[in-house]
């Protein structure tokens, strides 16, 4: 599998091709929930961030988030259910970030309307 680019504009079309073909996404889940980190934008708005393979979430999990595990989300259930509830809780969506946990923050609304545009 080819690794993740240093392209952050790549690395998000990535998602939404792979998300789109394999029908799920993958976050990071621990005993106390799901990963947060506040945003590089704004110290007041917290990022959950998800990736288009295991692989990718997987390397994430060092140092503080050694505590996660990679799980997979139904792209239909994330679309459905969890994009309004992290909109309403003021959330931004994290996209393949890299090990460094660097990478492309995006409204949840707009993440959809990309989906859309794709699926279409």
């Amino acid at each position: 599998m080819e690794p993740l680019s240093n392209n952050t504009e790549e690395n998000f079309d990535r998602f939404i091709v792979e998300a789109i073909e394999t029908g799920c996404i993958w976050a990071l889940e621990g005993e106390e929930g799901f990963a947060l980190c506040p945003s590089e934008k704004n110290d007041d708005i917290d990022v959950m961030p998800f990736w288009s393979q295991p692989e990718f979430a997987q390397a994430a999990c060092v140092d503080e988030w050694s505590v996660y595990k990679p799980v997979a989300i139904a792209l239909e259930e994330f679309l459905d259910d969890w994009i309004d509830g992290m909109h309403e809780d003021l959330l931004l969506i994290g996209i393949n970030w890299n090990p460094d946990l660097e990478g492309m923050e995006i409204e949840p609304l707009d993440l959809v309307e990309e989906f859309d545009s794709e699926i279409k």
